[in-house]
């Protein structure tokens, strides 16, 4: 969907984020070792998530992010009880090639993947390595995945050489397991 939000809608969660969310740069394991992440980032919602070989316990909804878990929730009939937020400060940060296939979210997870601030490149390719094709990704795009698309393909957002202003990615998702609550429906109040 590449106006999801409007540009005005954009350009003021893009500068409501920036303000609220407490960013910090986690590490990540890569090839066994744990380094600084080529991002900054920030863990949301109401369980414990876990990925590249590290668990992240939830920081409380920001009023803007949790009035865009709603609008993203109503438009997909779908809740979502955590959120990835990354910071891409310019185009040398990114996301290396993998799949949001961690046991916690399930065998075909819903992930709803909200852009604020530069466009950039998203790039999909077939497991192990088919064709890649590259999606630009404007500000106020929501991009789905779901069904089998954890299990049978991968995803990137890979550097650029071109001079990139700072961009915001924001990852919804359900966790399930014993660190999830059971919340079907969306919630109501801010958690």
């Amino acid at each position: 969907m590449p106006a999801f939000l409007s540009e005005a809608e954009a350009e003021a969660a893009l500068a409501a984020l920036l303000a609220e969310v407490p960013f910090s740069q986690p590490s990540v394991r890569l090839f066994g070792k744990l380094r600084p992440s080529p991002r900054l980032a920030c863990w949301m919602g109401e369980a414990t998530y876990r990925y590249s070989g590290v668990s992240y316990a939830p920081l409380p909804w920001t009023p803007t992010v949790l009035a865009l878990r709603r609008r993203i929730e109503q438009a997909l009939r779908a809740s979502f009880n955590g959120v990835l937020i990354n910071l891409y400060r310019d185009g040398r940060d990114s996301m290396g090639w993998h799949a949001d296939d961690e046991p916690e979210l399930g065998a075909e997870p819903l992930i709803a993947s909200l852009s604020l601030g530069a466009a950039r490149i998203f790039a999909i390719r077939r497991r192990p390595r088919g064709p890649i094709l590259r999606i630009p990704l404007p500000p106020g795009s929501l991009l789905v995945m779901s069904g089998a698309s954890q299990r049978d393909f991968l995803h990137a957002l890979p550097p650029t050489a071109k001079p990139a202003a700072a961009r915001i990615n924001l990852t919804f998702r359900r966790i399930l397991g014993p660190s999830a609550p059971d919340r079907r429906a969306p919630a109501q109040g801010a958690a």
